[in-house]
């Protein structure tokens, strides 16, 4: 992002932001607004694939499967290792090195799985090879893995497991700073500027990728060496803007209030944003 864009954005947070007790949620709107803006986005054939591989009781709506995949953690156990990568204290991130899970697998991490399930999805317009997945469940995967990347502590440090062993306030009341960037900020930001509704957020997050980011979707929605998802650039991305807004200034037992939230808030933004412009660009590509 830009320097001058962002200190545009800060100092107009600073104008509204008003002083109001933190609202806290489920740890689904994240999710759910990145599917809500992939959904506006699709191509008539991505978005008709979509709709038949959507079970009934989502009622053509994407941004309600899109927290899925963390509730069956419990029923699909081998599932819990891919919604993020462990790094070292590095602030770097490499496919080799990284994406593994707590034995050492390879390939078992968010970035490996986002491979994993585009490579099935793929296989949709092929008679002989759709047979052999549950398309549905390959489908519900990706979104919500598209959306784990693209929250900055979903690629942290191993040492403190993405930020879930500092414990921090959140104004008043105790968390741990994982969560603070999985739910408080966004849950917050819909208290104060949307009325509680996110449909509010989400339209704000359209205008600005209509208007002020515009002339970057296009590089966001673009995948190097025409590759139908690339996240291991998300992932470069997802463990710089860790180390550059979530760990900075943190500490354990620290107190985050307005100065925090005012300032990491247009990461979030921005993070949603690429998710949804980059999860509709790559459901495009493997059903186009």
């Amino acid at each position: 992002m830009g320097e001058c864009r962002m200190q545009k954005m800060l100092a107009f947070l600073s104008l509204v932001l008003v002083t109001l007790p933190p609202i806290y949620g489920w740890g689904t709107d994240g999710h759910s607004i990145i599917c809500k803006i992939a959904q506006t986005r699709l191509s008539e054939e991505a978005a008709d694939a979509v709709k038949q591989l959507l079970p009934k009781w989502a009622e053509d709506d994407l941004g309600s499967v899109c927290s899925w995949a963390d509730q069956v953690k419990f029923r699909y156990r081998w599932s819990s290792p891919l919604h993020f990568i462990n790094t070292p204290e590095t602030c770097s991130y490499q496919y080799k090195r990284d994406c593994k899970d707590e034995d050492g697998e390879a390939g078992r991490c968010v970035a490996g799985a986002i491979n994993n399930y585009t490579s099935q999805l793929l296989t949709y317009n092929s008679a002989a090879d759709k047979a052999a997945y549950n398309l549905t469940e390959s489908l519900l995967f990706l979104v919500h893995f598209m959306g784990d990347i693209h929250q900055p502590l979903h690629v942290g440090f191993a040492s403190d497991k993405g930020g879930n062993t500092i414990d921090v306030h959140w104004y008043k009341t105790k968390q741990v700073l994982h969560h603070v960037w999985d739910t408080n900020i966004i849950e917050t930001a819909e208290e104060r500027f949307y009325n509680s509704n996110v449909d509010g957020m989400v339209d704000a997050i359209q205008q600005n990728i209509t208007n002020e980011w515009a002339d970057q979707v296009k590089r966001w929605e673009t995948c190097s060496l025409n590759k139908t998802a690339c996240p291991d650039i998300y992932a470069s991305e997802g463990i710089k803007a860790a180390c550059d807004w979530a760990y900075k200034g943190v500490k354990e037992e620290s107190v985050l209030e307005d100065d925090y939230f005012v300032s990491r808030l247009p990461i979030i933004y921005w993070r949603l944003a690429q998710g949804g412009v980059r999860l509709a660009a790559t459901l495009d590509r493997i059903f186009g």
